[in-house]
């Protein structure tokens, strides 16, 4: 409610920035403020845990092609907790729908991608902050970057690019239902099911052969394999990073954000 109060005394024709800014800040302040934050640190201790403990000694023993469990599983946790971001983006996307505040915008002089836009960073802020606590758990576990400060800051891109796409998506998806319960609810089963379908926490060759083209082609596979890639290991493990390696998982993440970036900017001039 302030930051509509102040978008109307800003004027018929206030500034895209300062739009933005307002926006931005409704949705970070008070989740600072709340604690909400919290979950953000917390749910990727939950992934290391659930992941690792259980799954080491086995695959330790069956083998993974790299120098520890840890190297190979933390992509997933990454992954995953760049999706557990997005079900939160996705339900406050639904919560501003229902309430009205979209209509209540449309009525305002503010761009048609303004409010989308706000959401998008508010939620990246919350992405950084679990990709922060992911790594700190996988360095107590024994995760490490092998190929230098270059490969390091391209993991890091790679990871916020993947979290960008699954919240835009999730932002839609919550936007066009307009049920907060119904689209959290709806959402949490595809990231357990193409995680556990997928070669972050096995490798493809230890699922069933008529499985193993799925879990191999699949978005979360694809995007394990770039961040195992670019993360690297000791030699000789690991996999080289190539253009072969690199090109479907950032096709992958380009595409999603491209076709949800279409449906934000209808579902914008809708409001409009």
């Amino acid at each position: 409610m302030t930051a509509q109060i102040w978008l109307a005394r800003t004027g018929a024709t206030p500034r895209r920035a300062q739009q933005w800014w307002v926006l931005t800040a409704r949705m970070i302040i008070p989740a600072a403020q709340s604690g909400e934050m919290l979950t953000s640190i917390l749910a990727p201790a939950a992934f290391t845990a659930s992941f690792y403990i259980p799954l080491k000694t086995i695959m330790t023993f069956t083998g993974t092609g790299f120098s520890s469990y840890a190297q190979f599983m933390m992509p997933l946790v990454i992954l995953q907790a760049a999706a557990f971001t997005a079900v939160s983006a996705a339900f406050r996307a639904a919560s501003d729908a229902v309430a009205g505040l979209n209509r209540r915008f449309g009525s305002m002089p503010i761009g048609a991608l303004v409010p989308a836009t706000a959401r998008l960073c508010g939620n990246v802020f919350r992405l950084a902050i679990a990709l922060a606590s992911a790594l700190v758990c996988g360095h107590v576990i024994g995760f490490r970057f092998y190929l230098g400060a270059a490969r390091t800051a391209e993991f890091l891109l790679f990871s916020i690019l993947v979290g960008m796409a699954l919240i835009l998506a999730a932002d839609v998806i919550g936007t066009a239902s307009r049920s907060p319960e119904t689209t959290a609810q709806a959402l949490v089963l595809p990231p357990l099911i193409f995680g556990m379908l997928s070669t972050g926490l096995a490798p493809a060759n230890q699922f069933p052969s008529w499985v193993q083209p799925f879990v191999r082609n699949q978005p979360v596979s694809q995007w394990s394999s770039a961040l195992r890639a670019l993360a690297g290991d000791r030699l000789p493990h690991g996999a080289p990073v190539s253009v072969s390696t690199m090109t479907p998982p950032i096709v992958w993440a380009v595409a999603i954000l491209v076709v949800c970036l279409c449906f934000s900017i209808r579902l914008g001039k809708e409001r409009s």
